[in-house]
């Protein structure tokens, strides 16, 4: 099982500064703390960065995530991900599948992280987590979807997959409502998410 943390977007909803190493009130950025609960879930976890965020990319990378650079002309979510996907290949662990996790989510916990890493390996094709009803964050895929993932470009993400393969997802209840709270504006960090 291979855990990827997607870290390449600009952030531009968030301000000036950048969003993923704004601190949260403990003082540890948004994006160490997202990664921080999934690579205590997945040890294997990978970031996707653009290449000019070297300050994030040390962090994470002190933190125990392998580190890869997308083309700094593709900064899409879906281009970001399929070029980790393909990197991951090099992985035996990529054999099991993959749980991505976005790096504006930092209140998902990781037992939830854990659940959904334990449907993949027990034989679900993508496994969604849900709470009060909303599908949420992280998702996780089987390595038979590797060559779609592969081939995603643009800024939605893996959301064709799910549309297209609706009758292999597995919604897994949780009551995490970490899975739904993103970080996209300042205001955004005044409403810590409540299970």
């Amino acid at each position: 099982m291979i855990g990827i943390l997607l870290a390449a977007g600009f952030s531009r909803r968030f301000g000036s500064t950048d969003k993923l190493l704004h601190p949260l009130e403990d003082g540890r950025p948004i994006a160490l703390v997202a990664a921080e609960n999934l690579v205590t879930a997945i040890p294997l976890t990978i970031a996707v960065l653009r290449p000019d965020n070297q300050a994030l990319a040390g962090l994470l990378e002190r933190a125990g995530l392998k580190i890869v650079f997308c083309d700094p002309q593709q900064t899409g979510m879906a281009d970001s991900l399929s070029y980790v996907v393909r990197y991951s290949s090099r992985f035996d662990e990529s054999g099991t599948g993959f749980v991505v996790a976005l790096a504006d989510m930092p209140y998902i916990s990781q037992q939830t992280i854990r659940a959904v890493a334990q449907e993949l390996t027990a034989g679900a094709g993508i496994v969604a987590p849900i709470c009060k009803g909303q599908r949420g964050h992280p998702v996780g895929f089987s390595a038979k979807f590797r060559s779609e993932l592969e081939q995603l470009t643009g800024d939605e993400g893996a959301r064709a997959i799910l549309k297209r393969h609706a009758d292999q997802v597995k919604l897994l209840e949780c009551g995490d409502a970490g899975i739904l709270a993103d970080i996209d504006t300042l205001a955004d960090l005044a409403v810590k998410p409540h299970t």
